[in-house]
């Protein structure tokens, strides 16, 4: 498989598991109220721990996918046909 191909795969499974953990550790409970702000908002979303857990979690799954595609145990082609 090509650079290409690899690079597109990982930013594939990095945004799945990026919106899967977008929710995970969210206050929702507000000691400041601003005016046009929505009430359900997190005062702290916390994004660069999220931002480096989903970076963590799409490695580990990526070097298995590629693993498993380099030895041949998941083939596409094979599959298709």
């Amino acid at each position: 498989m090509s650079i290409t191909g690899l690079a597109i795969i990982y930013i594939i499974i990095w945004w799945i598991v990026f919106f899967a953990i977008l929710p995970i550790d969210v206050n929702r409970t507000k000691t400041v109220k601003i005016d046009g702000q929505d009430p359900g908002s997190p005062e702290n979303p916390k994004m660069l721990k999220k931002f480096l857990y989903c970076t963590g979690i799409t490695t580990v799954i990526f070097i298995i996918i590629y693993l498993l595609i380099k030895f041949e145990y998941l083939n596409l082609r094979n599959i298709i046909n």
